[in-house]
């Protein structure tokens, strides 16, 4: 049988650009080289989503209740837009007016006592030693503490970081579906997911009828767990803020969420979930296990992706003190002024002091190539292959090693291997990892400048995005795979635009970092490189075709049959488009399905030869064939012809 190619069907998520699929927040970052149609529609689809205005039939509504067409829409909130999106200063919370509790201490001092009163129901329920208390009329108590004492008092700290890539201002995933106790990063990973499902254009329940049940996967997780006040953040907070844990705060926070939850409610899937991290790299390694499923046949169609709200005080005060964000104290030195470009903070392969935090959700649909011909998918582009690669002994946790470049080779290798030499010399692209700090825009240059070397690349485009939307750590590499898509569809390689110039320390004898966008429309992209670092040594390289390219390979491949397949896409564009409008009117359509048609197990029809399920099409066939035949033993009564089919 024929290697199955995983092809890219659908795509969605957000990220502090805007939407993912029909590639809103691509239009966003190159919104200054798109034509003044299009621009207009990027804004006043963003002015939606932001919720500035909403659709009243052909025109749109402000919040004052004023009707706008949409070059008013367009005129009046594009600075709303355009600040309100991409990385700037955090506005979940104030960062220079952070809530917390700072340790006083009264020394032991016979001359000195301190005296204060309280409600007596606040008092603790072992009373310090040093205590004498006396009771108030009022309900209340004095305290005289007479020895020495340690005492939490409320007070406020600054973050030395500032700045963060947000959703959009005014967009807010809870508002979209009953999300009612969800943690924010569980509330992106359903949006995100129900998004890339319907960008497909085809109706979910046509693709499980065409496929057994458990030939469909989903793989999804989240680096830091779900750290809001609904998931393990609460978890941990809840005593020292005087409240009291939840019964759903340990599941819902739990990495695993965003895969299970998608499973369930998203999809109604009775498949295989996977939930894998890598630190930073953790979008490619889920990517990594959907393709490896769908190559070797255990599944024909796969949901990923990941979803990542790491802009809390907690979770970025932590990355400060290791400084690796660009604090707000060095963005000033490094401009020489008293006060810092926030929207420039994310510096990619320039003078720059460490990145910025994010928040993202992006997910991916796959298919196998042969399912997506069959169903008259519209095809994105296609993943060969993901390839990851461990350091050995590291000088530190968070320092690059060996493994990338052996991972980034042989990504490269495989291409030319596919596509063709040329193809790979003069037709392909970088989306490199570029995490704003010195130590990465002069480690991942000398890769990249080693690798073209190696297979004799010259003026090799490389960008960066987290320039644009900052680095959502498990999502990261996601937010690069979808702005790759955006390249493939508008020929256009965004730019490295919160730069003025490249620092001398990069090298750049064989790569070509873009300052502003990069017109691609005469050479075409036919290849992109996603190339991801994590703390520990967790490096990936995913290989990413163009469409142009996956449909000449498809034709080869099924003759007359393709042509058939053309016809039926036409369907699914039309859906597609359909889809697109409504979400850029911020009509989403979120699928969650929480309580909806509940499976019982005494429903199941169980044989000897299969499982069949109430509300699938197929059942699920078991394979009887012994994959170690050559071992069996005849007399054991078990077979011992070779395999023919995959056991999962």
């Amino acid at each position: 049988m024929a290697n199955s190619l995983p092809v890219i069907v659908g795509f969605g998520g957000y990220s502090a650009a805007g939407r993912s699929s029909s590639h809103q927040a691509f239009r966003r970052m190159i919104l200054e080289s798109l034509s003044t149609e299009e621009q207009q529609n990027t804004v006043v689809s963003l002015a939606c989503l932001m919720a500035q205005v909403t659709v009243e039939g052909e025109s749109y509504r402000d919040l004052q209740d004023n009707l706008l067409s949409a070059a008013e829409v367009d005129k009046q909130f594009r600075p709303e837009v355009i600040n309100g999106t991409l990385v700037r200063r955090v506005e979940s919370f104030d960062p220079a007016h952070v809530p917390g509790n700072k340790k006083i201490s009264f020394a032991s001092d016979s001359d000195q006592q301190m005296v204060f009163t309280m409600l007596k129901r606040d008092m603790p329920r072992s009373i310090p030693e040093d205590w004498q208390v006396r009771d108030l009329d009022n309900g209340s108590v004095e305290i005289t503490a007479t020895s020495a004492s340690e005492y939490l008092v409320e007070s406020h700290y600054e973050l030395a970081a500032k700045a963060a890539g947000q959703l959009p201002s005014g967009f807010s995933p809870g508002d979209h579906y009953n999300a009612r106790f969800h943690p924010r990063g569980l509330q992106m990973a359903i949006l995100g997911a129900s998004d890339a499902v319907h960008s497909m254009g085809i109706p979910w329940d046509k693709v499980v009828d065409s496929v057994s049940p458990d030939e469909v996967g989903v793989y999804s997780s989240s680096a830091l767990s779900q750290m809001n006040e609904e998931g393990f953040g609460g978890l941990l907070q809840a005593r020292l803020k005087g409240g009291r844990t939840t019964a759903k705060q340990v599941p819902l926070g739990l990495n695993s969420m965003p895969a299970d939850f998608i499973n369930a409610y998203v999809l109604g899937s009775v498949g295989h979930t996977e939930a894998i991290t890598g630190a930073c790299a953790s979008f490619l390694y889920v990517l990594q296990a959907a393709v490896r499923d769908i190559r070797n046949g255990r599944r024909r169609v796969a949901i990923l992706g990941n979803a990542e709200a790491g802009v809390t005080p907690e979770i970025m005060e932590g990355f400060s003190n290791m400084n690796a964000l660009g604090s707000e104290e060095n963005l000033c030195k490094l401009d020489g002024t008293d006060t810092a470009d926030l929207r420039r903070a994310s510096r990619p392969f320039g003078y720059n002091c460490g990145f910025t935090m994010s928040e993202s959700s992006q997910y991916l649909v796959l298919m196998d190539d042969a399912l997506a011909i069959e169903l008259g998918a519209d095809i994105h582009g296609a993943v060969p292959d993901v390839f990851i690669n461990a350091d050995g002994v590291k000088k530190s946790i968070s320092a690059p090693g060996v493994g990338n470049y052996i991972s980034m080779s042989k990504a490269v290798a495989t291409a030319i291997s596919i596509v063709g030499e040329e193809s790979v010399q003069k037709h392909s692209f970088v989306h490199a990892h570029g995490s704003s700090t010195p130590a990465n825009r002069v480690t991942e240059s000398e890769l990249i400048d080693r690798v073209a070397s190696a297979f004799d690349i010259y003026d090799w485009p490389v960008t960066a995005i987290k320039s644009y939307v900052g680095h959502s750590l498990a999502t990261a590499s996601g937010d690069q795979l979808v702005t790759a898509l955006g390249t493939f569809k508008y020929d256009m390689i965004p730019g490295i635009k919160t730069i003025t110039e490249i620092a001398p320390d990069v090298y750049q004898e064989r790569a070509r970092f873009p300052l502003s966008d990069m017109d691609v429309s005469t050479t075409k992209m036919d290849v992109a490189f996603i190339n991801s670092k994590g703390f520990g040594g967790n490096n990936a390289t995913a290989l990413v075709l163009s469409p142009d390219k996956v449909n000449n390979m498809l034709a080869t491949r099924y003759g007359d049959q393709f042509d058939q397949y053309v016809e039926k896409r036409e369907a699914t564009r039309s859906a597609a488009a359909e889809y697109a409008q409504r979400a850029d009117n911020a009509q989403l359509d979120v699928i969650y399905r929480f309580g909806e048609a509940v499976l019982d197990e005494a429903d199941l029809s169980i044989s000897s030869e299969g499982i069949n399920i109430p509300g699938f099409a197929r059942e699920i066939v078991f394979a009887k064939e012994n994959p170690w035949a050559d071992m069996a033993s005849a007399e054991n009564g078990v077979s011992n012809k070779p395999q023919t089919a995959e056991i999962d």
